[in-house]
């Protein structure tokens, strides 16, 4: 018996489906790390030794503190230890709370936030940036 496609409003959706994890060296985490689009199950999934944090729109909250919660209670599912590195684009409340709230889990769990005082300088422009060797 053939079966048509599934109606995708009916269905609960996920960032990412359950399944086998996914081993990378560097993720940009979806949509200026907002919880619409990722969640634990993305971090059990998605397994990196790099992260970048993007977003700076508190009204948005972007980045999200359910985000970066997420991202230890996923990791803290995962088999190894492996040291993961947090890379955050801005300076921001959010990230700065949840550093400060979360410091003793994050050396639980090996993971490490990088704070770069380092500037590319471009014409009239200048911006942080950050230099990762794999």
């Amino acid at each position: 018996i053939a079966k048509g496609p599934v109606n995708s409003k009916s269905a609960k959706s996920t960032a990412v489906p359950p399944g086998p994890p996914v081993y990378l060296d560097l993720v940009y985490i979806p949509n200026h790390s907002n919880s619409k689009n990722v969640d634990v199950e993305f971090f059990k999934r998605v397994r990196s030794s790099y992260y970048v944090v993007s977003g700076n729109d508190s009204a948005a909250e972007e980045p999200s503190r359910a985000v970066l919660d997420s991202l230890l209670e996923g990791k803290a599912q995962w088999e190894s230890n492996m040291q993961v590195t947090l890379i955050p684009t801005h300076d921001s409340e959010v990230m700065r709370e949840w550093y400060q709230e979360t410091h003793e889990k994050q050396q639980d769990l090996n993971i490490m936030v990088l704070a770069s005082s380092s500037t590319v300088v471009m014409q009239d422009e200048s911006f942080p940036a950050c230099k990762i060797e794999l």
